[in-house]
């Protein structure tokens, strides 16, 4: 349940034909009344002798009582209440009792007072009221609102509980601007799943994702298809923009503009324009040009940089690890804008939830996430990724990177009581999890049979060097469905010089395993990663088949210094 206070008023009468009226997109239905300060108040929408100018006298009537000098102008308060939309449609008497209560938690006509403001709840749609008060209660005096918002949620909060209803978290007020009704009505007439600002939203984070400048940020909108206005001063510097979807218009047939921050807190320009503002740590990298030969390529480097980050969530500064959840959010939005048609849908989903999470009071401190600001340049200028070979490789590597950074991003804004990002960031890494299946079905499939066709004594082998590395975990890893993949990579690596127990002892040391839900496949991409081995099988130079390639046997393999007992002369 979501209670908003909206801003204050002069005209009673003004916001009541509002609230009676048709709605500005005729989506007011069955407007009526379904509490009041006094039962008798006349319901225009119910009782067609009852009309807008009586309801507004009457409230109106200790505004009215003042001497002329001691009238405040801005005296009319107006809550609404909305219901979320897997809640069940309420009574009009439940609605009416959660009016009482928020009139009461706000301050506007506390329980037991006779001598409060005078207010009226209405009901024009199945899921809110709108509430209007004036600030002048019966004995002439003004009502003490002090922190009224925050009696309102946590007033809302316990109607959650006490009616079954969906628990929403406490709001911190860094989320972007939720739709007006008006908004989602229009969405609905004309076929929309969404509405323009979610649209326009989702458009201009993308387009500012890993842009390197102003020009090149308007210069995505425009390819985007948006239109665009800019607010020019006198020097010919841009001081602000405002972005319509080429068919949304008014009703004068005029395209309905929003400006930035209207849009989310962090897409004004001032703050895009943060994201480009060098520092003493990267004056010289903010100009690097983006460094791709491919989308494999430009994946692997995301992996890196995601890895970078990840240890910076684990100890680094709030400001700091601020940065980087922020830059977080620009490399999924640009892995979803070039992500393979069988990931886009979840990975799109993904990046709309992080959005959320990419924001909190913890200022960012901005310059210490280049590394993946770069990554999601390479992404945009790598271009559309196949969904097979090493692309589609890559970008199950990548995904399961940015699922552990995200986890690891949803339990630092926990410990911060982060509530809206952290749901937001779990939802995120759920969307995140069904891509990575869709993009790990293939190439951990050639893995398996490659692991399944390995000589018994090189899968003993194997075995012995997880045991030897990872003595808590060996069992578990064993018997997990994605074994014989781990033991396809473990073979790879050993034959391309690198001594497996170094390897898995470094995987890992760097971070824990034992909360993954598949550990084999966790290590796998790890190793791969590591090892500088072809995310895709496929493209392996050595592959063993029945222990027959590179060395005989695993007791040659320890005699010629790659087996298990060995230091890999390739450590990296």
């Amino acid at each position: 349940m979501i209670p908003r206070i909206h801003k204050r008023g002069s005209e009673t009468i003004g916001l009541i034909r509002y609230l009676y009226g048709p709605g500005s997109h005729e989506e007011h239905t069955d407007a009526h009344l379904v509490a009041a300060f006094d039962p008798l108040t006349p319901d225009p929408g119910r009782d067609p002798q009852a009309t807008y100018g009586q309801l507004q006298r009457l409230l109106d009537q200790p505004v009215d009582a003042l001497p002329a000098g001691r009238r405040p102008e801005k005296h009319v308060w107006h809550l609404s209440v909305r219901a979320s939309p897997e809640d069940p449609i309420l009574s009009d008497d439940d609605w009416a009792s959660i009016a009482r209560r928020m009139v009461a938690a706000t301050g506007i006509a506390p329980d037991g007072d006779d001598a409060a403001c005078r207010w009226a709840a209405v009901r024009h749609a199945d899921d809110h009221i709108h509430i209007i008060a004036t600030l002048v209660r019966d004995d002439g005096r003004r009502p003490r609102l002090h922190n009224e918002a925050r009696r309102a949620q946590a007033e809302a909060r316990a109607v959650e509980a006490d009616y079954g209803l969906r628990r929403v978290t406490p709001g911190d007020g860094t989320a972007a601007k939720r739709p007006t009704s008006a908004e989602r009505h229009k969405a609905e007439r004309r076929g929309r799943q969404r509405t323009p600002r979610a649209e326009l939203r989702e458009a201009v984070r993308r387009s500012a994702a890993g842009a390197a400048n102003e020009e090149e940020f308007f210069d995505r909108l425009a390819s985007a298809g948006l239109l665009i206005r800019r607010r020019i001063a006198p020097s010919g510097d841009t001081l602000g923009y405002t972005v319509a979807l080429p068919g949304d218009r008014n009703a004068k047939g005029e395209p309905v503009f929003y400006s930035g921050s209207k849009l989310a807190p962090d897409l004004s320009l001032p703050r895009i324009r943060e994201r480009w503002t060098p520092t003493s740590d990267d004056t010289t990298q903010q100009q690097a040009p983006p460094s791709v030969t491919g989308p494999a390529s430009a994946r692997r480097r995301v992996t890196t940089a995601a890895w970078q980050a990840l240890l910076v969530l684990d100890h680094g500064e709030d400001s700091v690890i601020a940065a980087q959840i922020a830059a977080t959010g620009e490399v999924l939005d640009a892995l979803a804008q070039t992500s393979a048609a069988h990931t886009r849908h979840e990975l799109q989903a993904a990046a709309t939830a992080f959005e959320r999470a990419s924001r909190s009071h913890v200022r960012a401190a901005r310059g210490h996430n280049h590394a993946l600001r770069q990554a999601a340049r390479d992404l945009v200028h790598s271009g559309p990724a196949l969904g097979r070979g090493e692309d589609g490789a890559a970008a199950a590597m990548v995904i399961d990177m940015l699922f552990f950074l995200i986890t690891a991003a949803a339990h630092w804004h926990a410990k911060k009581q982060h509530s809206q990002q952290a749901e937001a960031a779990h939802r995120a890494a759920e969307h995140l999890r069904a891509a990575y299946q869709a993009a790990a079905e293939h190439p951990m499939a050639l893995l398996h049979q490659r692991g399944a066709r390995l000589a018994p004594t090189w899968q003993r082998h194997h075995a012995t060097a997880v045991r030897q590395a990872l003595p808590e975990l060996a069992d578990r890893l064993i018997a997990e469905p994605g074994w014989s993949a781990l033991m396809a990579t473990l073979d790879e690596a050993q034959n391309a010089g690198h001594n497996p127990v170094t390897l898995l002892t470094q995987a890992a040391a760097r971070r824990e395993l034992d909360t993954a839900e598949g550990m084999s496949d966790v290590l796998v991409w790890r190793l791969r990663r590591m090892a500088d081995l072809p995310a895709d099988p496929q493209n392996s130079r050595s592959q063993r088949s029945n222990g027959a390639l590179a060395v005989s046997s695993p007791s040659r393999a320890m005699q010629t210094g790659i087996g298990p007992a060995s230091t890999s002369p390739r450590r990296r």
